[in-house]
């Protein structure tokens, strides 16, 4: 499933913390964390998310239970959840 929605960057809250989302190419978004470049995600599959390496951009997977839980705010922010 394609994520739809806006393309704009928008912000969601989990717990105390908040985190800035920039939408990039489909199903990966740049995350931002109190202000700082912190993580750049991609969709797996519908549940799942994975954190891309930061040099070579390739999916790390492994269980990463706080990228998961930005990946399912982003499907409720855009519709998709």
């Amino acid at each position: 499933m394609e994520l739809q929605g806006a393309k704009e960057p928008f912000d969601l809250e989990i717990g105390d913390t908040v985190y800035s989302v920039f939408p990039e190419e489909k199903d990966v978004f740049i995350v931002f964390k109190e202000g700082e470049e912190y993580v750049k995600i991609i969709r797996d599959t519908e549940n799942a998310w994975l954190k891309l390496h930061p040099e070579t951009e390739l999916p790390l997977f492994g269980m990463d239970e706080e990228v998961n839980l930005i990946g399912q705010k982003i499907n409720e922010e855009l519709g998709n959840a």
